[in-house]
């Protein structure tokens, strides 16, 4: 059952927020190591969805799925005895919330159709926004409105591509379901302006999330402010995930043969974000507002994106 891979730090999480501070850690991890080995056992099996019109397993979902899994892992590993030495306000809350942040993390890997995409990345924003306020200073504060108004405006744009995209697909008299795979596989029919322009606002919409240049103006300020555990989360899983709509989104491209055009964009956006930012790092003084500087790896693979976008990313 795929669903399972959310829905069990779904449940998890819910009920860590009624839990004492030592049983949560516990749960906290144990909830990581069952994540892990149920990712691993969809990498393996590829079971069909019971809401298939709504969830699939496909390769480039299932490997974000596994470094969502596997960092996770290793990440509630070290808040064990992270939250030992801190002290946060309301541990069980942030326990709480670094669970369900990871059943919206994982709900965006499994999800294929378009809309339930979109619903998955506007819940990662609202799954994330208290772990940045979670020392509960007027700095924190100013970080978590400057991220969940920033990631909402760009949410909003990347809602507006996807209804380019079904426009796209009435006047080309398309009659699919608004599956990625689905639109993939008529691609052809679709209308290209249309289409050109849901892609650039997806392109922009999921690009803030990702903190692509000019739209990255959010990401120091809550690395900075979100405890360790989150942060590292922030800089190592959640720009995967709004990576992934944007690569789902260019395969289409790629499929009705604007390749060359999403390309094109896809480099300038790429370079735009990756050549600011080393001398923008020597002005930190925060190391952790450094952390997603060296996350550009996933800004600079925005310009091999075409290419592997056509080959289909078959996978293993």
């Amino acid at each position: 059952m795929v669903e399972l891979i959310f829905l069990i730090p779904l449940v998890t999480g819910i009920l860590a927020f009624f839990l004492p501070k030592s049983p949560g850690r516990w749960l906290l991890m144990g909830t990581g190591a069952l994540h892990l080995a149920w990712s691993l056992f969809l990498w393996t099996s590829r079971p069909e969805a019971v809401f298939n019109r709504y969830f699939a397993v496909t390769p480039e979902g299932l490997l974000s799925l596994l470094v969502i899994s596997f960092l996770f892992f290793l990440i509630s590993v070290y808040a064990t005895a992270y939250l030992k030495e801190s002290e946060i306000q309301a541990e069980n809350v942030f326990t709480g919330f670094m669970l369900l942040f990871l059943a919206t993390m994982s709900m965006v890997t499994v999800s294929d159709h378009i809309m339930v995409f979109w619903i998955a990345i506007e819940a990662t924003t609202l799954a994330s926004a208290p772990l940045i306020y979670t020392h509960r200073s007027s700095a924190s504060l100013e970080a978590t409105w400057k991220y969940v108004l920033i990631c909402s405006v760009g949410i909003a744009m990347a809602l507006l591509g996807s209804v380019l995209i079904t426009l796209s697909m009435d006047i080309g008299s398309v009659n699919a379901a608004l599956s990625f795979s689905s639109i993939t596989g008529v691609a052809g029919k679709l209308d290209p302006f249309w289409l050109k322009a849901g892609f650039i606002f997806i392109l922009v919409g999921y690009g803030t999330k990702m903190g692509l240049a000019p739209m990255h103006t959010w990401l120091p300020d809550a690395h900075s402010e979100a405890p360790s555990p989150a942060s590292a989360l922030f800089s190592g899983v959640l720009l995967n995930c709004a990576y992934l709509g944007i690569f789902k989104t260019n395969k289409i491209m790629h499929a009705a043969g604007l390749g060359d055009f999403s390309g094109t964009i896809l480099m300038v956006f790429g370079l735009m974000s990756i050549l600011p930012r080393p001398p923008l790092s020597l002005n930190r003084t925060n190391t952790k507002e450094c952390w997603p500087i060296p996350a550009s790896r996933i800004w600079a693979s925005l310009l091999s994106a075409p290419a592997s976008a056509e080959s289909g990313c078959t996978g293993p």
